[in-house]
């Protein structure tokens, strides 16, 4: 049975014309005016698959998520050369920190780099502190680092940027920055991320353990890092102490324990 959240509606698959996000944050809603499911950030690429009153109906580039955005965030591809690196980043007027900042990106935004120059990166939005960047064809190798760039991020439903961002959200930032293919949901990233781990195997940095509707990314043998509403933020959370309290709060008990192939076994 196909996705809905990833098989584009056929009543609603008319077109198909690239465009990219061209604001900070955009959020990826159910219907137009609808719920937020998920959330795009700037440079990221989406195929538009319907357009109408203002609205578009998009599948991400990334993922494969469908959803409606206002067609306001959208603009023509224009291919990135680099990705923010650091949590959070400026866009200046010019190449100065005292000059007017023009836009704030998250970590993971994708930006067009025109020129370099004085320690700033010449982009469209404005100029970007060059140590704030990475090459698009560089990449991270170890999620664990990844995440704990998000640490005291605000929890949000749905969110997936340094402004606010949810378990599913966290993972996902964390395994693309380093090269691994990921779904945008826990479910489906429970299903689909590397190889399971059974019942006796320890767990170690880096591998990925499930609730019903929560994901954690474990950092040592007893310790965890995940967006959580019982924090309302991104914390690190001792393993034993995260498993009983989520069991006593009516989250269940460990689903899935799965290991993420890393870059370095590739």
């Amino acid at each position: 049975m196909s996705d809905p959240r990833t098989t584009p509606d056929p009543e609603l698959a008319g077109e198909a014309r690239p465009a990219q996000v061209s604001v900070p944050v955009c959020d990826l809603l159910r219907s137009p005016d609808g719920p937020r499911d998920r959330q795009l950030l700037y440079g990221e690429q989406v195929t538009i698959l319907h357009a109408k009153n203002g609205w578009a109906y998009v599948q991400a580039a990334k993922d494969g998520y469908c959803g409606h955005l206002r067609m306001m965030g959208l603009s023509d591809v224009q291919q990135a050369t680099h990705r923010v690196s650091a949590p959070a980043t400026h866009a200046y007027l010019h190449a100065d920190f005292k000059s007017a900042d023009r836009a704030s990106l998250s970590y993971g935004s994708l930006v067009h780099v025109s020129r370099e120059a004085e320690g700033y990166a010449e982009t469209p939005l404005g100029c970007i502190p060059r140590q704030h960047l990475q090459k698009l064809e560089e990449t991270a190798k170890d999620p664990v680092t990844v995440a704990e760039l998000f640490l005291g991020t605000p929890y949000l439903w749905g969110g997936n940027s340094r402004w606010g961002i949810d378990c599913s959200g966290l993972v996902q930032a964390a395994l693309l920055a380093c090269g691994i293919d990921c779904p945008g949901d826990s479910d489906m990233q429970e299903k689909a991320i590397g190889q399971s781990c059974d019942g006796n195997t320890p767990p170690q940095r880096n591998d990925l353990l499930f609730w019903k509707g929560h994901v954690a990314l474990v950092t040592g043998p007893e310790e965890i890092i995940h967006a959580n509403a019982y924090a309302m933020s991104v914390t690190r959370e001792g393993l034993s102490e995260a498993i009983a309290r989520i069991e006593e709060q009516g989250g269940g008990p460990v689903t899935a324990h799965r290991r993420p192939v890393l870059p370095a076994s590739l």
